[in-house]
């Protein structure tokens, strides 16, 4: 099974982009996976929620409660955010990302989200 592990900023992208990203990862997995979350990256989304106006503040809370009602597991990993999506990219986890600085720093094959509504596989 492999492991999928989403980014803030690609949880931020389901409301901005009004992308169901579940179903996206559905579409192109031809490989069973479970999807995960660093608790790092909920403190992010509750900062955001806590700190934001407008529609960032929607993003985020609507995030949290995506992940909520889809039971994504979360990983209780002590650091910072973008380092332990690194090492994990490196054991072979997909991460899915917009972020173009750790995109650079991913070990490929990794996720992303193009024309704002489609997730695609970068090998």
């Amino acid at each position: 099974m492999k492991i999928i592990i989403i980014d803030t900023n690609a949880l931020i992208a389901i409301d901005l982009f009004k992308i169901d990203v579940f179903e996206e990862l559905d579409k192109i997995s031809d490989f069973p996976y479970q999807l995960n979350v660093l608790r790092g990256t909920l403190d992010e989304l509750n900062k955001i929620f806590e700190t934001q106006r407008g529609k960032f503040k929607r993003a985020a809370k609507l995030a949290l409660k995506i992940l909520e009602a889809k039971k994504v597991k979360v990983l209780e990993e002590k650091g910072y955010v973008d380092d332990i999506l690194v090492d994990h990219s490196k054991k072979g986890a997909l991460i899915l990302t917009q972020d173009i600085a750790l995109k650079k720093r991913l070990k490929k094959p990794y996720l992303t989200i193009r024309q704002g509504k489609k997730i695609f596989l970068v090998n």
